[in-house]
């Protein structure tokens, strides 16, 4: 063989032998891959629709969602601890609404066993009670179901001076924060608003408020004020009737023509 020949080709095998070992003592390895932490979920029984207050739930309003176990609160239903729980809950009556994705929580259904919806989301010892409004004394339609009202009572007396001057009005609060169970409603527009025009509302009240309510009915006109939403826990000094607890108030008598001022006890 040619000699020329031979030392090109042992210079081949060495170079090939250096490459070889270079590649063999590489640092490129391929980066670790970061364990990424595994988030518990559970899953949580939800409303798939809205349902408003008093209606009835159905299979189809409900649905399970993956919840964050961290998050799912300890009143949540499970379907790890209640797998039937679509079948126990259908047929309840919502005592508030629910809105679509809020989990299902048993304080706000109750089951009405044969009773009607009304009886099904009174509260123990409550009652209620029906009585006509106008759209007047109703401020002015926008009254809706579980909103808190007051109760104003306001009734005509004749002149104390017995000259036929007019008669006086006289308002009074006679039931202070009560809750609305319901309101005939029937959307109506006004200003580019749906406003909610009722003709007779339905209030939750006490046995005693309901005698209250009752003896106002015969002596003059009711309307009612709407409170804030933030009164709802609110605490009223109530009198042994229910009625909301007022100081005196200052009223101007006059007696032959003579204006005297008088404290009122209502």
């Amino acid at each position: 063989m040619n000699p020329a020949r031979i030392a090109v080709l042992a210079i081949a095998i060495v170079a090939g032998g250096i490459a070889a070992y270079l590649a063999s003592g590489s640092d490129d390895k391929p980066a670790p891959v970061k364990q990424v932490a595994q988030l518990q979920t559970v899953d949580v029984l939800v409303a798939k629709n809205e349902i408003g207050l008093g209606q009835s739930v159905k299979p189809d309003d409900l649905q399970w969602q993956t919840w964050p176990a961290a998050t799912a609160s300890g009143t949540f239903i499970k379907k790890t601890e209640r797998p039937e729980a679509t079948k126990e809950i259908t047929g309840s009556i919502a005592r508030s609404p629910f809105i679509a994705g809020e989990p299902i929580r048993e304080p706000k259904l109750v089951k009405a066993d044969g009773s009607g919806f009304m009886a099904a989301i009174l509260p123990t010892g409550m009652r209620a009670v029906s009585t006509e409004i106008s759209p007047e004394t109703g401020a002015g339609g926008f009254i809706l179901p579980n909103d808190r009202v007051d109760v104003i009572l306001t009734r005509r007396e004749k002149n104390p001076d017995g000259k036929g001057g007019p008669d006086l009005a006289i308002s009074e609060i006679i039931l202070s924060n009560v809750r609305v169970l319901a309101i005939d409603q029937a959307p109506k527009e006004k200003e580019g608003q749906n406003a909610v025009v009722g003709k007779t509302v339905t209030l939750e009240l006490k046995p005693e408020q309901t005698e209250t309510l009752s003896r106002s009915r015969q002596t003059g006109t009711l309307s009612l004020a709407l409170r804030s939403i933030a009164d709802v826990n609110m605490v009223e000094q109530l009198d042994e009737d229910g009625q909301r607890a007022r100081r005196g108030e200052s009223v101007n008598v006059v007696r032959y023509g003579v204006v005297s001022p008088t404290t009122m006890q209502k």
